[in-house]
């Protein structure tokens, strides 16, 4: 979490990453696919919790895991649709195309060396449609090792609700820094050297205070200090989920983004839940009995659907 491996851009990103911090360096050389992005981390998320569950109930494990990929997009909130299958499938591409080479320290052991961050991936099972139904993916072995020592640290399960890539790495950077202690304040310089932002200072700056006027986070909120400094703090009862109470972000079951599909056919359905979120800001974030239904009424509402 402490390093900027995966692109923030949401287009193919073909940029060679370097990185230096206090005595680390990480270089991050994509494919022709382009970089691997945040979302593509996902896939990685979902196999490390898969490990760490097997290890706290005593069980074998291995590199190499076999995946249900239905359970796999329900679980990061991806689309279950057939375009939800071919852009996991090109993830996974990204995921083994996109090499590091880094000396960062994992399970005691410091090494200087490259590898991608999945060794391989396979479709083991597919439906006559194409959709794959089970699937094979092998981590790096540096990835392996760092599951291993238990060099992790667990997310809350809103993380996957967070649409915005900037949002998904400051809250990393937040739960990195910010884990053990009651608050962690930064200065924007070094934020942004830390998310692997490429906007300019001015443009980073807006983005982070209007992602503290926002306050999506989960867990944690962002506020800024005198002289480009922000500070995160934890938020009372951290880590138990999003709620509709007032001030709380509503919470969207995947089924009710499945309906919006169906209204708003051609639409972004993830930019018209940030839509549909502003507009909750702007009124007081009120609380609401049903997030879904509220969500949906909005929708039909909405001009031009």
């Amino acid at each position: 979490m402490e390093h900027p491996v995966f692109t923030l851009s949401t287009r193919p990103d073909r940029r060679i990453l370097s990185y230096a911090h206090n005595g680390v360096t990480v270089t991050v050389v994509p494919s022709m696919r382009g970089l691997a992005t945040l979302f593509d981390k996902d896939i990685l998320i979902y196999c490390i919790s898969q490990l760490m569950a097997a290890l706290n109930q005593g069980r074998p494990v291995s590199r190499e895991l076999r995946l249900t990929a239905h359970d796999l997009l329900m679980a990061t909130n991806r689309e279950t649709s057939g375009d939800g299958y071919l852009r996991l499938r090109e993830a996974f591409e990204r995921l083994a195309g996109t090499r590091i080479t880094t000396n960062l320290e994992t399970g005691g052991v410091e090494v200087t060396t490259g590898f991608g961050l999945i060794d391989g991936w396979q479709i083991l099972r597919a439906t006559r449609g194409g959709r794959m139904v089970q699937v094979s993916v092998t981590l790096s072995d540096w990835l392996y090792r760092a599951v291993l020592a238990k060099s992790v640290l667990t997310l809350s399960r809103d993380y996957f609700r967070l649409r915005k890539p900037l949002e998904r790495r400051v809250y990393e950077l937040a739960r990195k820094h910010c884990g053990h202690q009651p608050e962690w304040r930064v200065g924007l310089a070094t934020l942004q050297k830390k998310s692997g932002s490429a906007s300019p200072l001015r443009v980073f700056r807006k983005m982070i205070r209007d992602m503290a006027r926002e306050d999506h986070l989960p867990d944690y909120r962002l506020a800024e200090e005198e002289g480009d400094v922000f500070c995160v703090t934890r938020r009372g009862g951290a880590g138990q989920g999003a709620s509709a109470a007032p001030g709380r972000q509503p919470v969207l079951r995947a089924a009710t983004l499945e309906t919006a599909r169906s209204l708003a056919p051609g639409w972004d359905i993830y930019a018209l839940e940030a839509e549909w979120r502003a507009v909750w800001n702007r009124s007081g974030r009120p609380a609401l009995r049903s997030p879904d239904a509220a969500f949906i009424g909005w929708l039909k509402k909405r001009p031009g659907n």
